[in-house]
């Protein structure tokens, strides 16, 4: 893997390096993942795969199976069904040979806050048996990658969060691994860091790394992520291309309404109403999922007149990845 300091551009992700690896050997393959805690099921059926270069989101909503899902894929739980492979080796709890192909960056900082970031990065480099000139080069181009080849001698705990969370992320690069899996690292952070961090992202897989990105953002997602699985209640009920999610849409729109009145009263009613599919309440606005929304919306005022509420605002979104997220699950991707 190189550095992939180089050629750094923002914006929405493409798919020009995945096409270019479609032969390529898929880096990571789940098969029918299953795990059970007592008699709830956390994970069911679960499998997909990330090719070379590629970024893979997956998403859900809170209680989903996401960290259940990672841990098995890092080797950290064993599941109780299916099996994971990485670079061709399967992944146990007990063996170190897979885990060897994974770089794993949890939420949490796990750094020295009194070493500096260089010490910080020379101490892990040890742990993974690098030495002498190749350990320094090492952590020099994993340092520049994450931008803060500039901040390298200052201790840790005079960092912000989001320089903290970059660091993670060179602590997690310095095997080079040819997974890296990303579980929400950009929470809490800066608008500047959070940038820093995607940009990092992308550089990384046009290096040819593979990529296993959980968010809560759903711009991330459609920022970085060549394809998506969506999970909820521990099943991927769906998964594909930015494209490919938007056209399960099927021609539906979404309408957020904001109104005077009973929202919940105002929320009950409109679910009755023609041509409304689902309709969810936050933040002081229902959220409607309709198909054809120019021959809905007189039917939804009428519904909220006759439920005693004004709407004060309509707003009519195109489908995209937070409506499509919305259908499937019932939910916002933050709730």
């Amino acid at each position: 893997m190189t550095d992939g300091t180089e050629d750094v551009v923002g914006g929405p992700a493409n798919s020009h390096h995945v096409a270019a690896q479609g032969d390529a050997a898929p880096v990571l393959v789940c098969r029918g993942l299953l795990k059970r805690y007592d008699r709830r099921v956390a994970v069911d059926d679960v499998g997909f795969h990330i090719l070379p270069g590629e970024r893979y989101g997956l998403l859900g909503p809170n209680g989903a199976g996401k960290t259940t899902t990672i841990s098995m894929v890092c080797g950290l739980l064993r599941p109780d069904g299916g099996d994971v492979e990485v670079a061709g080796t399967r992944v146990d709890p007990a063996a170190t040979a897979a885990k060897a192909n994974i770089g794993y960056v949890p939420q949490e900082i796990a750094l020295y806050p009194d070493l500096t970031a260089r010490e910080n990065l020379r101490f892990f480099a040890r742990l993974y048996g690098l030495r002498g000139t190749a350990r320094d080069e090492r952590v020099a181009a994993c340092l520049e990658l994450v931008g803060l080849a500039d901040r390298a001698d200052e201790r840790v705990d005079t960092y912000s969060g989001g320089m903290q969370r970059r660091l993670n992320i060179a602590a997690g690069l310095l095997h080079q691994p040819r997974l890296l899996v990303l579980d929400e690292p950009t929470v809490g952070v800066d608008p500047q860091s959070r940038n820093a961090i995607l940009e990092s992202v992308e550089a990384l897989g046009r290096s040819g790394l593979a990529v296993l990105y959980t968010t809560h953002y759903m711009e991330e997602a459609q920022r970085l992520c060549d394809r998506i699985g969506i999970l909820d209640e521990g099943k991927l009920v769906a998964e594909g291309t930015r494209e490919e999610l938007v056209a399960l849409m099927g021609g539906r729109d979404r309408v957020r309404l904001s109104a005077d009145g009973n929202l919940d009263a105002l929320a009950t009613s409109l679910a009755g109403v023609e041509g409304v599919e689902q309709v969810s309440t936050g933040d002081g606005v229902i959220e409607l999922t309709v198909r054809d929304a120019r021959q809905v919306l007189p039917r939804v005022f009428a519904g909220a007149t006759a439920s005693g509420a004004a709407v004060t605002g309509v707003d009519v979104v195109e489908p995209d990845l937070e409506a499509v997220f919305l259908h499937l699950t019932g939910k916002a991707l933050r709730d």
